[in-house]
């Protein structure tokens, strides 16, 4: 695998993964704008934006565009995060200008017609539905607002039913004009590739594009004193708990600790939390846990679905061996065996260009720079038991704990399960 970077004025950052065993290439367009970047009456904007880019350009519209692609037999998608945006597409290696073309198209070029708004406008309010109908959703979003209370991080990334309804035309070329026109533009390719030709194609398509304006964001101050609880009723089958630790930023050496924490905990079936809830005591089919790290603050989340008469009984299972974490570092064994998990995913997962564009791109807009592969593999190895054991400490404060519950049933028990947690 060889990675290369390239910069350009401060506007254009260019990045590429050769992959000369693969059949294929995967490019993605990366801009440094999600949710957090927006204003309380205007939640959902950037993910409105998003949807946007693939409803027609000054040269194409939106059935060629993904004519376009589809017609090589690739595909167009896109997303948008807290921090940010990436529209990309996957095709054969052959065809990775077309790819470019249409992608700098889609983001330097949208029209924003006024009937694709409203038609879009419908298809964000269902799909906020679709989201409102998944209790475990539910319950993840419940959690965002307790992490990080009274800030964009803690909205939902496609915004409130009520903010969709008024985004008008204006304000999406506004936005677009802030962020994606004016923005630092992030162009990533994974796969069997020249990087002479690609970034050749890059700085010639990109030349128009001019030196960004510096962008801020609400910073998160942390204020709690006391854990965070949270309850919603709904007629589901059985209750979800979101239980969130709030964390580290992504710049924090002691990420890499949380992450192995999660996946002692939770993140695979030899873990902790799945071991003693589903295995010893039959209390969940799903448990997992996971991590999110962000600028300025970031958080360990464990979710799981409960039979609604022993909610309580998990709660306080789940709260006990998180604390158990903090009170005594792993084994040698069990942080070999974390360790060894997380490379193996690693690896695992980049074996595809989509992945591989996935990694590099959140490396290059998040650090500013590629860390690569064996980068973060000795970075890994390099964390102690201590580490894990100080961090996770650091992590079940009560003043850091919060959970979100969903259920069929007014939730009283978990919230006294919460006030009496002691780590």
């Amino acid at each position: 695998m060889n990675y290369k970077t390239v910069a350009c004025n401060g506007c254009l950052h260019v990045a590429l993964a050769t992959m000369p065993h693969v059949e294929s290439v995967c490019a993605g367009l990366w801009l440094a704008v999600g949710s957090r970047h927006e204003r309380a009456t205007l939640s959902g904007i950037s993910h409105f934006v998003e949807h946007l880019l693939f409803k027609g350009t000054r040269k194409r519209t939106a059935r060629q565009i993904s004519r376009e692609i589809e017609g090589v037999g690739g595909y167009l998608d896109g997303f948008t995060g807290e921090e940010m945006t990436c529209c990309y597409a996957a095709a054969g290696a052959k065809h990775a200008e077309l790819l470019l073309d249409v992608l700098f198209d889609m983001v330097d070029n949208p029209t924003f017609p006024a009937d694709e708004i409203e038609k879009e406008r419908g298809v964000i309010l269902e799909e906020i539905k679709m989201y409102e109908d998944q209790p475990a959703q539910r319950a993840q979003e419940l959690l965002n607002s307790l992490l990080w209370p009274d800030h964009p991080l803690g909205r939902p990334i496609t915004g409130f039913p009520e903010t969709v309804a008024q985004i008008g035309r204006k304000d999406l070329v506004a936005h677009w004009k802030k962020y994606y026109a004016q923005g630092r533009l992030y162009v990533v390719v994974a796969g069997n590739i020249d990087p002479g030709k690609v970034v050749d194609f890059v700085l010639k398509r990109a030349s128009s594009r001019r030196k960004p304006v510096r962008r801020s964001y609400p910073v998160f101050r942390d204020r709690r004193s006391k854990p965070g609880v949270a309850c919603l009723t709904k007629p589901v089958e059985q209750t979800h708990l979101a239980i969130g630790l709030r964390g580290v930023s992504r710049h924090d050496p002691r990420r890499l600790a949380v992450k192995l924490a999660s996946v002692i905990l939770g993140e695979n079936m030899s873990s902790r939390l799945f071991q003693i809830l589903r295995e010893e005591h039959g209390l969940a089919y799903s448990i997992s846990s996971g991590t999110c790290h962000f600028a300025d603050t970031g958080a360990l989340t464990i979710l799981a679905g409960v039979e609604t008469d022993r909610a309580l009984e998990a709660l306080q299972l789940i709260l006990r061996v998180v604390a158990s974490l903090g009170r005594k570092s792993p084994s040698s064994a069990e942080l070999r065996r974390a360790k060894e998990y997380v490379i193996g995913q690693l690896y695992l997962g980049l074996e595809s260009t989509i992945n591989q564009m996935l990694w590099v791109g959140e490396s290059l807009v998040g650090y500013g720079s590629v860390w690569t592969p064996a980068e973060y593999e000795k970075a890994i190895e390099a964390v102690g038991p201590e580490a894990v054991q100080n961090v996770c400490r650091y992590l079940a404060s009560d003043r850091r704990l919060c959970v979100a519950v969903v259920g069929p049933e007014p939730p009283v028990e978990p919230i006294q399960a919460v006030a009496s947690f002691r780590p």
